[in-house]
């Protein structure tokens, strides 16, 4: 094939670029605003994308992303690749502070107790008991062993429920401020490489007109 990898990647090198990114997250952030500023729809348009992205980056819907971002896009009617790039404004680097916002501001919505210092290791501790129930129910599908839900239900009241709903608030906040940013650079933008293109096609039609103009030299 031809865009095949010459050179297959192991699962651990898969992991450690998306943690750190070959070339740093300064030249994956360059290369994401790079390809915004040339997608060709209007800047509205392209900032609702963005928006879609940005918010998307709240919800606890990890793995999942790109898809909720592309149908909240279609819904706004916004740029869906721009919604798909939009989508790394959560990150390595990011993660944690959005978890915080949005986890924290679903335990107040919701009227629970502020998380404690200790408590990181509890909410770990209930992700990975999650991922025993999934696991566990799986395999009782095909034995005799009985499904119990018991420490997903836990997860979904305590986790999954107040960080999706405490999302909304900062999600909402973090992409109308990216939107209302991005849309006048989106725009200079656009309107500067109109100007060089339009420039560099009258230059061309003048030098060609020139050359029409030229004297034909009789041998």
């Amino acid at each position: 094939m031809v865009f095949k990898r010459r050179e297959k990647r192991s699962y651990l090198k898969s992991a450690l670029e998306f943690i750190y990114p070959r070339g740093g997250w300064a030249r994956a952030f360059e290369y994401v605003k790079h390809r915004l500023r040339r997608l060709p729809d209007p800047p509205e348009k392209i900032a609702r994308g963005i928006w879609a992205g940005v918010f998307t980056a709240f919800t606890p819907f990890y793995g999942l992303h790109f898809i909720v971002a592309a149908l909240l896009a279609k819904l706004m009617r916004g740029n869906i690749l721009a919604a798909l790039l939009a989508t790394f404004f959560g990150n390595p680097l990011t993660y944690l502070p959005i978890a915080v916002a949005s986890l924290g501001t679903g335990r107040f919505i919701f009227g629970a107790p502020p998380q404690q210092p200790g408590e990181a290791h509890t909410i770990g501790g209930k992700f990975v008991n999650a991922g025993r129930d999934l696991w566990d129910n799986l395999i009782a599908l095909f034995t005799s062993e009985k499904s119990d839900w018991t420490r997903l239900g836990v997860f979904f009241d305590d986790i999954f429920l107040p960080y999706l709903v405490g999302g909304i608030v900062p999600g909402v906040i973090a992409a109308s401020i990216c939107y209302y940013l991005v849309v006048p650079v989106i725009r200079v933008y656009q309107n500067r490489r109109k100007g060089r293109i339009k420039a560099k096609f009258l230059a061309l039609r003048k030098k060609t007109s020139e050359e029409a103009d030229e004297p034909i030299d009789k041998a």
